[in-house]
């Protein structure tokens, strides 16, 4: 499986965006300096103002004023690895996830004090175990997810937002192969209180593992994604417990790109139409967001109590706006950008967004891509 090669460059990306009106207007795209050139590979929007990207090198950045300044650094004995993921609750408080050659490089990084000190959380001891992504449903509440074992999906879980505990048993037996991409943190998905979605690939069928108890039980569900020893569902996202895209292809096939969509939390799913662009879907973000406070806006919980899904509810413009990511072969050079204003029944291209390898939003108007050279480009609908 082409995921193997831990340090592929594998840049990407399209998107879609705003919603039913009788004119689509084009989002705006701002470029920002992230005050690095390393490759950033992820982005967690906290709010409209705070944002954490991270990458190679043991690279992170983070903004407190929308983007107008970025800080960068470096973790400590971080610099020959890769974060593949991040996960932003505050101006203080971030969480990293990196890969590297070795077993024990597999690790989750917390920072209580914006970056100023890291902590340790999580290293991996299991040899073949190749921790994808991971998402939080609240500051405290989380799970990361690895590619199968003999089997076994080996994924782990936080519900202290300290000490990270095996729910090994509580998974859904791996299909021979089975395995998922790490996409920027975006093969994982939370929603709500409890509500999570896993895509799947390399065996013969790629699916979605969806637990509705904050990952106590799973259920598995086929998808009509192409799959294979390369190929699969990359990334998904959820805009409530029903509605969600999922998006992939083979990675060794420029042509093969899909993507589907579910109205029934995934249990079911539905082919959208063929985006404009080539190569693997590699990342999806709906730009609902969250509502604009200063609290918890991560992949699942507002600050104010409110759920995600919850942000524009009385503004539907918004309630279907979707981004997506791809890379392109054979060199896996920069992808190409689009958007889809109806989840995925009609496409535009974003010529002027390319080489990013992430996408995610605060809520409609504050978005961000992260990509090569230490990239950010801002994006507004």
């Amino acid at each position: 499986m082409l995921k193997r090669s831990l340090f592929l460059s594998v840049p990407l990306l399209a998107l879609a965006a705003t919603a039913a009106s009788a004119q689509v207007h084009p989002p705006t795209l701002t470029p920002q300096q992230s005050g690095t050139t390393q490759l950033l590979i992820a982005v967690s929007p906290v709010n409209e103002k705070v944002v954490w990207a991270a990458g190679a090198g043991g690279v992170y950045t983070v903004t407190t004023d929308g983007g107008n300044t970025w800080r960068s650094g470096v973790v400590p004995g971080a610099d020959q690895l890769q974060f593949r993921d991040v996960q932003g609750v505050s101006d203080q408080v971030a969480y990293l996830m990196s890969i590297g050659n070795d077993t024990d490089q597999f690790r989750i990084y917390k920072t209580e004090d914006g970056g100023a000190h890291w902590k340790i959380q999580f290293t991996n001891q299991l040899t073949n175990a190749f921790y994808d992504c991971m998402a939080f449903w609240t500051p405290d509440r989380g799970i990361a997810h690895s590619d199968s074992v003999n089997g076994v999906f080996p994924d782990i879980r936080t519900t202290d937002g300290r000490t990270w505990h095996s729910i090994s048993k509580q998974m859904p037996p791996a299909l021979p192969g089975e395995a998922s991409f790490s996409s920027s943190g975006t093969c994982i998905t939370t929603e709500g209180w409890g509500n999570a979605w896993i895509t799947t690939g390399g065996s013969t069928t790629a699916r979605i593992l969806a637990t509705r108890d904050g990952g106590d039980s799973w259920n598995a569900y086929n998808t009509p994604l192409v799959s294979n020893e390369n190929a699969g569902g990359l990334s998904v996202a959820f805009r409530d417990p029903w509605h969600g895209i999922v998006g992939g292809g083979d990675l060794t096939n420029d042509a093969a790109i899909d993507a589907a969509t579910s109205s029934d939390g995934g249990k079911t799913w539905t082919l959208t139409t063929t985006p404009p662009i080539t190569g693997a879907i590699f990342g999806l973000a709906y730009a609902n967001g969250m509502h604009l406070n200063d609290g918890w806006g991560g992949s699942g919980w507002a600050g104010d109590g409110a759920r995600a899904g919850d942000w524009g509810r009385d503004d539907h413009r918004f309630d279907r706006t979707v981004v997506i990511t791809t890379e392109t072969q054979p060199n896996f050079t920069s992808g190409a950008a689009a958007w889809s204003p109806d989840e995925g029944c009609t496409w535009y291209s974003l010529p002027t967004a390319s080489g990013y390898w992430a996408v995610a939003f605060a809520n409609p108007h504050a978005g961000w891509f992260v990509g090569n050279n230490g990239s950010i480009l801002k994006i507004s609908f």
